[in-house]
C-alpha cells in the first residue's frame, strides 16, 4: 500500500451501510442461524421486522438460510459436547422450529445417547467411572443438568468398564 491509497489525514472512509440482506448473510457466513434467531438478530440492530422478515424469506429462497440444516447442526454440535437428548430438544424448540422439525432433527443423530452420557462420566470420573454413591450421585446429576434420560443417567453411573 503506498501513500496515495491511504485516506488523508483527519477524512475517514465512507463507510456504505449494508442492506438487511447483506447484514443477515454477513451472519449467517459466521455460522447456521434459525429464520427466528436471524429475524431477531437483524430487529434488534435497528431492521425494521418486516424488512427483516423479507431478508430471511430471500435467504431462505436461495437456500443460504435452512432451518433443517441448522437444526441437524445443532444436534451434532450439543451431542460432541456433551448435552443430552433433553436439552438438545429444548433448545430446538426455542429456535422455532415445530415439533416435526425437531423430531427430524433429533432423528439425524447416528450416536449413542447412553454412550455418550457413559463418555461424559468418564472424562470428570476417570476410566473406572464413580467409585462410591456419593460420585454416582454428582455423576447423575450433571447427566441430568445436561438433559440426559433416566435411563441413560442410570446406565451411565453404574457403569462397567468390562460392559
Amino acid at each position: 500500500m503506498n501513500d496515495s491509497d491511504a485516506p488523508a489525514p483527519g477524512r475517514k472512509r465512507r463507510v456504505r451501510e449494508q442492506t438487511p440482506v447483506q447484514r443477515a448473510l454477513g451472519l449467517l457466513v459466521r455460522r447456521e442461524h434459525s429464520r427466528k434467531e436471524l429475524t431477531r438478530k437483524l430487529t434488534s440492530r435497528g431492521i425494521e421486522d418486516e424488512a427483516a422478515q423479507a431478508a430471511v424469506d430471500k435467504l431462505t429462497e436461495a437456500g443460504w438460510q435452512d432451518d433443517t440444516r441448522f437444526a441437524e447442526n445443532l444436534v451434532r454440535m450439543r451431542a460432541n459436547t456433551g448435552y443430552g437428548p433433553i436439552h438438545v430438544r429444548a433448545e430446538l424448540g426455542t429456535h422455532g422450529l415445530d415439533s416435526e422439525q425437531i423430531t427430524a432433527a433429533m432423528d439425524t443423530f447416528e450416536g449413542d445417547w447412553t454412550e455418550n452420557a457413559r463418555d461424559l462420566v468418564r472424562r470428570r470420573f476417570g476410566e473406572a467411572g464413580p467409585r462410591d454413591l456419593a460420585q454416582r450421585r454428582k455423576a447423575a446429576d450433571l447427566l441430568a443438568r445436561r438433559g440426559f434420560d433416566g435411563d441413560s443417567i442410570r446406565r451411565a453411573t453404574r457403569y462397567d468398564p468390562d460392559d
